[in-house]
């Protein structure tokens, strides 16, 4: 039963480790997103705003976009150099 306990320990640690990697990242790219709709929404219900907002604020949304993917491909490839080890040594 101990090892059960210490092997769960090991992976939920293992989890938290993969899961705080590229934090910043992937909230920048959150942030990109909304800041990209509300520009969007601005540029095409606005009667003032000049038409290429719509366009900025839908390159924001890619950027924001991109950012994701390239969490995607990170946390990919760290996982893949650092693959879990049930028996913790490394």
């Amino acid at each position: 039963m101990d090892e059960d306990a210490a092997l769960l320990a090991r992976r939920m640690a293992y989890l938290d480790a993969y899961r705080g990697l590229y934090r910043r990242e992937q909230t920048a790219g959150l942030v990109l997103c909304l800041l990209g709709v509300l520009v969007l929404v601005a540029g095409r219900y606005r009667a003032e705003a000049p038409h290429w907002l719509v366009w900025a604020g839908a390159a924001v949304i890619g950027a924001g976009w991109l950012l994701f993917t390239l969490v995607i491909f990170r946390r990919t490839a760290w996982v893949r150099a650092h693959p879990f080890d049930p028996s913790g040594q490394s």
